[in-house]
């Protein structure tokens, strides 16, 4: 089994990281198939209508990943200090937190639910659907919560492949009751909604399950007294992984908005095949940044600078190779996949193929930030990794997608991300640079 606190050299990094690279690309494919069967069983303006209200519930559930994340490197840092029940303590005290935000924020989504679609520009038959897919989604938010949080702590409990076996259990069963209730039963968006909600049930509940009994990882869930200060920490840390997943939410309503009144319905449908795309391929950067962040904590909190340099060499070159391979997979793929989504509408086809190879340029450039802020999420500086998000995400894409359109119509919707991309690239890489002193890399 491998440990933290190894020497890792890249096959030994590649095999730690990889269950979480498959994991969440596995997620994100199952959501995918949300979509594949919304738009080819039910029609467009509902396949519309889940594109139109996915960011707002992403945001709601994103909580998760910043007590993952901000809980995940403080359990790691604690762990590699040797405070292994102070570390228990750590991983009881965010799962709690987790599922009491979850419930929480289904309770003021479900309320606020129509007006907010409402006010991001949704009517009619739109708004209808993006209602009614909502509030059923949001039944399920706590576990959605705690889901997203598990798949950043697997990899701190040295059960990364725990964590892939039952993502992709949770996930299988997502795919098989979309065939049954949308396609079978013919249920509509109501089935989708009712099989992606299921699935995330799952997907909380069993990790809490097994954290909550005996097992084999140094890890279990158990008695805590709250610590509001170690709470705020974690979410301090996490603030980066918060910050992207809500800023990124908050760009897609404005892709939404301004795709409406550049290119109506289509125009809405053919991004939603953009992201589902983006969601599958970014999920290798996101997975291998997941993955590797415990082990360049534990390695921080030791004090081994020399392991701590390697794995951040390694990171880089590792992302770089991810990134030739996804912008290649993007130009190849770019017909066959939408097609996949949309081959019954051959307007909206040639939309959203056009889109796409302009919009896999940024995959290119997308893995740096995201390696970048997970890097200094791991060191346990969450200013820095916040401020990496915020520039990438709410600062330049959103700066982007609302001046390339005034300039290039549509035509600058779809480059405003690989823009953007390439803005937070450079603050990543003088980041690295300015803070490598200060933290022995």
């Amino acid at each position: 089994m491998i440990q933290l606190s190894d020497h890792f050299e890249y096959k030994r990094l590649l095999r730690f990281t990889m269950p979480s690279i498959i994991m969440l690309v596995f997620t994100s494919i199952y959501s995918v198939v949300d979509g594949f069967f919304v738009s080819n069983f039910v029609g467009k303006t509902p396949f519309a209508a889940v594109n139109f209200i996915m960011p707002l519930l992403i945001i709601l559930g994103c909580v998760g990943f910043m007590l993952g994340t901000g809980g995940g490197a403080l359990i790691a840092l604690t762990l590699g200090q040797g405070k292994r029940e102070k570390a228990n303590e750590l991983f009881s005290l965010v799962v709690y937190g987790a599922l009491a935000a979850g419930i929480v924020l289904a309770v003021f989504g479900m309320t606020f639910i129509r007006p907010l679609a409402v006010l991001m520009g949704a009517e009619g038959e739109l708004l209808e659907n993006s209602v009614l897919y909502g509030r059923i989604i949001l039944a399920a938010l706590p576990f959605y919560v705690l889901q997203y949080e598990f798949q950043c702590l697997f990899a701190v409990a040295e059960k990364p492949k725990l964590g892939l076996y039952i993502t992709a259990v949770s996930g299988l069963a997502n795919m098989v009751l979309d065939a049954v209730f949308v396609a079978g039963f013919c249920w509509g968006l109501p089935g989708a909604a009712l099989a992606t909600a299921f699935s995330q049930f799952m997907g909380g509940v069993i990790p809490l399950i097994y954290f909550g009994c005996r097992n084999s990882s140094p890890l279990r869930l158990g008695r805590c007294r709250f610590d509001g200060r170690a709470l705020l920490k974690a979410c301090a840390n996490g603030s980066s992984e918060l910050m992207s997943n809500i800023s990124s939410s908050v760009v897609g309503m404005l892709y939404n908005i301004q795709l409406i009144r550049y290119a109506g319905e289509n125009g809405v449908a053919a991004y939603g095949v953009l992201m589902y795309v983006s969601m599958v391929f970014q999920a290798v950067f996101i997975g291998y940044s997941v993955g590797g962040a415990p082990v360049i904590a534990y390695h921080y909190g030791a004090g081994n600078y020399g392991e701590l340099k390697s794995l951040r060499q390694k990171g880089l070159v590792l992302i770089g190779i991810f990134s030739a391979l996804m912008f290649g997979a993007g130009q190849v793929l770019a017909r066959p996949l939408s097609y996949i989504f949309v081959g019954y509408d051959e307007e909206l086809l040639e939309m959203t193929v056009h889109g796409f190879f302009i919009f896999s340029f940024s995959f290119l450039l997308s893995g740096i930030s995201i390696f970048g802020s997970s890097f200094f999420t791991a060191l346990n500086d969450g200013v820095t990794s916040a401020l990496i998000s915020f520039f990438r995400t709410l600062v330049f894409q959103c700066a982007m997608v609302i001046l390339f359109p005034l300039l290039w119509g549509i035509e600058g919707i779809w480059l405003s991300v690989a823009a953007a991309e390439l803005l937070a690239a450079a603050v990543t890489v003088l980041f690295l640079v300015g803070k490598q002193k200060r933290y022995h890399y």
